[in-house]
Protein backbone atom coordinates (compact mmCIF):
# COMPACT_ATOMS: atom_id res chain seq x y z
CA UNK A 1 0.00 0.00 0.00
CA UNK A 2 1.28 3.45 -0.92
CA UNK A 3 1.69 5.89 1.95
CA UNK A 4 -0.25 9.09 1.04
CA UNK A 5 2.03 11.15 3.30
CA UNK A 6 5.05 10.16 1.19
CA UNK A 7 3.26 11.29 -1.96
CA UNK A 8 2.38 14.61 -0.37
CA UNK A 9 5.97 15.07 0.82
CA UNK A 10 7.30 14.33 -2.68
CA UNK A 11 4.83 16.79 -4.19
CA UNK A 12 5.77 19.55 -1.73
CA UNK A 13 9.47 18.77 -2.23
CA UNK A 14 8.98 19.16 -5.97
CA UNK A 15 7.24 22.51 -5.52
CA UNK A 16 10.07 23.67 -3.27
CA UNK A 17 12.69 22.58 -5.81
CA UNK A 18 10.86 24.38 -8.63
CA UNK A 19 10.63 27.54 -6.52
CA UNK A 20 14.35 27.42 -5.72
CA UNK A 21 15.27 26.85 -9.36
CA UNK A 22 13.00 29.70 -10.47
CA UNK A 23 14.67 32.03 -7.96
CA UNK A 24 18.10 30.93 -9.23
CA UNK A 25 17.17 31.80 -12.83
CA UNK A 26 15.68 35.14 -11.74
CA UNK A 27 18.90 36.04 -9.90
CA UNK A 28 20.72 35.44 -13.16
CA UNK A 29 18.41 37.84 -15.02
CA UNK A 30 15.88 35.53 -16.65
CA UNK A 31 12.18 36.35 -16.55
CA UNK A 32 9.69 33.69 -15.45
CA UNK A 33 7.08 33.30 -18.20
CA UNK A 34 5.16 30.41 -16.63
CA UNK A 35 5.41 27.88 -13.85
CA UNK A 36 3.83 24.45 -14.13
CA UNK A 37 2.37 25.21 -17.54
CA UNK A 38 0.10 22.40 -18.68
CA UNK A 39 -0.83 21.58 -22.24
CA UNK A 40 -2.46 18.54 -23.82
CA UNK A 41 0.97 16.87 -24.15
CA UNK A 42 1.97 17.39 -20.53
CA UNK A 43 3.42 19.83 -18.05
CA UNK A 44 6.49 22.06 -18.22
CA UNK A 45 7.91 22.85 -14.79
CA UNK A 46 9.30 26.27 -15.74
CA UNK A 47 9.26 28.42 -18.85
CA UNK A 48 11.65 31.36 -18.86
CA UNK A 49 12.27 34.27 -21.17
CA UNK A 50 15.74 35.30 -22.27
CA UNK A 51 14.90 38.30 -24.42
CA UNK A 52 12.79 36.84 -27.23
CA UNK A 53 14.09 33.31 -26.62
CA UNK A 54 12.42 30.74 -24.39
CA UNK A 55 13.92 28.22 -22.00
CA UNK A 56 11.88 25.15 -21.08
CA UNK A 57 13.05 23.64 -17.80
CA UNK A 58 12.52 20.19 -16.31
CA UNK A 59 13.24 20.20 -12.55
CA UNK A 60 14.37 17.05 -10.75
CA UNK A 61 15.11 16.64 -7.05
CA UNK A 62 16.82 13.69 -5.39
CA UNK A 63 19.47 12.83 -2.80
CA UNK A 64 22.28 13.56 -5.26
CA UNK A 65 22.68 15.33 -8.58
CA UNK A 66 23.42 12.04 -10.33
CA UNK A 67 20.27 10.38 -8.95
CA UNK A 68 18.20 13.41 -9.96
CA UNK A 69 19.66 13.32 -13.49
CA UNK A 70 18.84 9.62 -13.80
CA UNK A 71 15.18 10.49 -13.28
CA UNK A 72 14.98 12.36 -16.62
CA UNK A 73 13.68 9.69 -18.96
CA UNK A 74 13.55 9.68 -22.77
CA UNK A 75 9.76 9.60 -22.44
CA UNK A 76 9.85 12.81 -20.35
CA UNK A 77 12.10 14.49 -22.92
CA UNK A 78 9.64 13.61 -25.68
CA UNK A 79 6.72 14.88 -23.59
CA UNK A 80 8.55 18.12 -22.79
CA UNK A 81 9.32 18.73 -26.47
CA UNK A 82 5.66 18.16 -27.39
CA UNK A 83 4.45 20.48 -24.62
CA UNK A 84 6.96 23.13 -25.74
CA UNK A 85 5.61 22.85 -29.27
CA UNK A 86 2.12 23.51 -27.92
CA UNK A 87 3.33 26.54 -25.94
CA UNK A 88 5.14 27.94 -29.00
CA UNK A 89 1.84 27.99 -30.91
CA UNK A 90 0.84 30.97 -28.74
CA UNK A 91 4.09 32.88 -29.32
CA UNK A 92 4.35 35.65 -31.97
CA UNK A 93 7.11 33.79 -33.89
CA UNK A 94 5.59 30.37 -33.24
CA UNK A 95 7.93 27.49 -34.03
CA UNK A 96 10.56 30.00 -35.18
CA UNK A 97 11.04 31.16 -31.59
CA UNK A 98 14.58 30.54 -30.38
CA UNK A 99 14.52 28.04 -27.52
CA UNK A 100 16.46 25.56 -25.47
CA UNK A 101 15.72 22.81 -22.98
CA UNK A 102 17.43 22.87 -19.59
CA UNK A 103 17.39 20.31 -16.82
CA UNK A 104 17.64 21.72 -13.29
CA UNK A 105 18.80 19.35 -10.57
CA UNK A 106 18.50 19.84 -6.83
CA UNK A 107 20.24 17.60 -4.29
CA UNK A 108 19.28 16.80 -0.69
CA UNK A 109 21.25 19.83 0.54
CA UNK A 110 19.17 22.21 -1.59
CA UNK A 111 22.06 22.88 -3.98
CA UNK A 112 21.07 23.50 -7.58
CA UNK A 113 22.88 22.50 -10.76
CA UNK A 114 21.60 23.62 -14.15
CA UNK A 115 22.37 21.67 -17.29
CA UNK A 116 21.78 24.18 -20.08
CA UNK A 117 20.68 22.92 -23.47
CA UNK A 118 20.42 19.42 -21.98
CA UNK A 119 18.77 18.00 -25.10
CA UNK A 120 17.58 19.23 -28.47
CA UNK A 121 14.10 19.01 -29.92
Amino acid sequence: MINPDLGKMAYLGGLSAESGVAADYERRGYAIARTRWRGKSGEVDLILRDGEALIFVEVKKSRSFSRAAERVSPRQMTRLCAAAEEFLAGEPRGALTEMRFDVALQNAHGEIRIIENAFAA
